[in-house]
Parts: structure tokens; sequence; C-alpha cells
């Protein structure tokens, strides 16, 4: 039985933790019914493999970052990845800093391989030569491009027409490592990282499971550790802050509604009310206007407005607001501390919104 250590600490490696467990628990219950399960020996498995030669894989622990102060009490909450391992009983480690006391913890419970999504730390050498077995990390992009912390906000941001998921050895290197699976996403302009970071999410579980498959069916094979190197020109990405998500009303529709996109609950897209010390007013989803209805709008009402300029509340298509270059649709809203809602609910309480300058 290959003993799997999972890495993570956010809401889309949970997605792919729960789908591998999922993954594991029918497996158990094919086995129970006479099935056979990935790893055991016997006859052919429900999905009509081969005899297996392995012992099969399990997740047996998990690493996560520790509960962080959150709420007005700041009560310590564990991370997504945490909270859904003690909910299944799986064992988690949450050290403060990978140093020798945290080795020797991890060491001591015999893990082969090491399975990393979006844990949050680096791992150094002394840490990483405690899996036999290898260790891969899971990088929502195509890589070489958008190595770094950042790279499906940054695929929304550039418009690309595609973005993927790599399963990677894990390097020394910033996402350096050999590549042992790769799927490609086509994108249709609408997503937004959450939703795209989810269906990233359930990729990655199929990957890493037909990966931990072949590593338990071929033991030593060192299928966690040998793949295809990286090819191409690597680009990367940044942190993300406050400020990057500050509306820049100069630039076009079609760039600020994909910033809005990117940037959904975090940081959140926002502008000024009025001036630069304004209240803060988040955009939450808007869209670029049609050039047929830019068009119309501007044949009715002459000149475009100043860039930021509310120029009208249309019922059935949300608050428009002059850009750059077009007209933004923006149908939700979050006034500063208050709850977001909907535009024409917002239209209610602000009925001198129109000629409103944004900044």
């Amino acid at each position: 039985m290959l003993k799997i250590l999972y890495a993570g600490s956010p809401a889309p490696a949970a997605t792919t933790l729960r789908l591998l467990l999922e993954k594991c628990s029918q497996d158990k219950n094919a086995a129970a019914s006479g099935g056979c399960s990935q790893g055991q020996k016997g006859g052919g498995s429900q999905n009509g493999s081969q005899d297996q030669k392995g012992g099969g894989w399990k997740i047996a622990g998990v690493l996560t970052n520790p509960p962080s102060a959150k709420g007005r009490h700041k009560e310590l909450v564990p991370t997504d990845v945490g909270l859904l391992a003690q909910e299944r009983g799986i064992p988690v480690f949450c050290p403060q800093k990978l140093d020798a006391a945290a080795r020797d913890q991890i060491a001591a419970q015999g893990f082969d391989a090491l399975v990393c999504f979006a844990y949050g730390k680096i791992f150094g050498p002394k840490f990483l030569s405690l899996f036999k077995a290898g260790g891969v990390n899971v990088h929502p992009s195509l890589l070489p491009k958008y190595r770094g912390a950042t790279p499906v906000p940054a695929a929304i941001l550039n418009c690309d027409k595609e973005s993927g998921v790599t399963v990677q050895t894990l390097a020394l290197g910033m996402d350096e490592g050999e590549i042992l699976a790769q799927e490609i996403v086509a994108l249709d302009g609408t997503e937004t990282t959450d939703s795209l970071l989810d269906k990233s999410a359930q990729i990655a579980a199929a990957l890493l499971q037909s990966l931990l498959d072949k590593a338990a069916q071929n033991p030593g094979a060192e299928i966690l550790k040998k793949g295809k190197a990286q090819e191409g020109e690597p680009s990367y990405t940044k942190t993300i802050s406050k400020e990057d998500a500050l509306i820049n009303w100069n630039d076009s529709a079609k760039n600020i509604a994909a910033a809005v996109r990117a940037y959904t609950s975090e940081p959140g897209s926002w502008t000024r009310i009025g001036s630069e010390t304004g209240e803060t007013l988040k955009i939450l989803k808007a869209a670029p206007l049609s050039q047929s209805g830019v068009s119309a709008l501007s044949a009715s009402s002459g000149q475009p407005a100043v860039p930021g300029t509310v120029t009208a509340f249309d019922k059935k298509r949300g608050i428009l607001v002059q850009c750059g270059d077009g007209l933004l649709c923006v149908t939700e809203l979050q006034r500063q501390q208050k709850k977001a809602m909907g535009y024409k609910d917002f239209m209610n309480g602000a009925r001198d919104f129109v000629g409103t300058r944004l900044i």
C-alpha cells in the first residue's frame, strides 16, 4: 500500500482531496462486493483493468497551514484541507515551519509519497528526501507558462483562450519540476478565478488518481519521479494585492471585465465613488456591452462620457459605466461595509447614481 501525505490548504486543494478520498472509498466498496480495487490482486476490476502488481494507495495524512484567526472574535479556523481531513478522521500535521522537528514527526509516519496542491510553504531537500516514491505538485496552468502563486488570475487577466492543469515532480526551483501529466482547459471568457480553480481541482484529482494508480501498480518504477522536461520560455506571476484590483476606468471595458472575473472573491475589483477619498465600491460581476449596444447608445447620447462615469441604468442589462474604450455593464455591486446586491436592488437605494463619477 502506497501511503500518501497530501499537502494543501485552500478550497481548491480540499476539492481535489475530497475527490481522491471518494475514489479510495469506491475502491474499498468494489473490493468488498467482490470487485478489485486498484492495486489488489485478483480478477479484473469494475473498470476492466488487469491484475495489479502493487498494493494500492491511500491518503494516510494531511499537511496543511496552521489554523488562522478569522472574524470579529479572531477565532482560530482550520484551513479547508485541514477541516476536511478532520471530518474524515485523517491525521493532520500543521507545523509553523518545516524544521527538523516537523521532519521528524513526518518521517515517523512512514509516508511513501508526497502530493502537493497549494500548500503555501517551500519544501527543502531534506523534507523531500523523506518520500522514497517521490513527490508531485499540482499547478493550475500549462507550465512553463505562469509559474508562481497566481496562474489562474493571470490567464483570465490576459484573456487567454486556454489554460490547463499540470502535475509536475517537486523540484527545488519554483514550478521547475518535470511534467508528469497535463490537461488543457478551453476558456470562453466567462470564467472567474473561483470557477476555474474549481474546475482545475476536479481535473487535478483525475490526473493524480491515474498517476497514483500507476505508481501503486509498478513499485520501483519511479512513476512519480521522472517526467518530461518543460519546454518553452517560462513566465511568472506575482502575488496579488488590493491595489492591483483598483479599477482603471481608462482601460477598455473588455480588460476591466476580465479583471473583475480574475479578482472575484479576493481581493475583489473596486473603485471609489465621487473622489479619491470617497466611499469604496466593489464591482463583483460585470461584462462589456456588445459593440451594437455601444453604437446605439452613442447615437442617442452624442459623445462618450468621461471614463468612470455612470451613464445609464438599463433594467435588462445593468448599470452602464463609461470606460476608456466601450461601456461596462455592472450587474452585481457591494457598497463599503454592506452586503453584495444585484444592480436593480442597488439602484432602488441609489436613485441618483446615474451621472456619478467612479474613480
